[in-house]
């Protein structure tokens, strides 16, 4: 065994790092202007929105509970088999 590092505590087990995230989170949103970044983050057009949009859609598809409704999309239409 050439792994010096103690077992079980890397990838989702890394409690250290869980740890430094989780205080730089919580130091992000106490400092942070969150009404500024969410209005810098907001589409600047239409085509941003639906590529927005469509980035989530894709995303949700992928997820376990990936529901367009939990979210207030309007659905995707039903492509016809040919």
């Amino acid at each position: 065994m050439g792994n010096t590092q103690k077992p079980g505590v890397q990838g989702e087990g890394d409690y250290e790092a869980a740890r430094r995230y989780r205080k730089d989170v919580d130091d992000y949103v106490k400092s942070a202007d969150i009404d500024k970044a969410a209005h810098d983050a907001a589409p600047r057009s239409p085509e941003e929105q639906r590529e927005m949009t469509e980035a989530e859609r894709a995303g949700r598809r992928h997820s376990k509970a990936g529901k367009e409704q939990d979210m207030g999309l309007e659905p995707e239409s039903k492509k016809t088999r040919q």
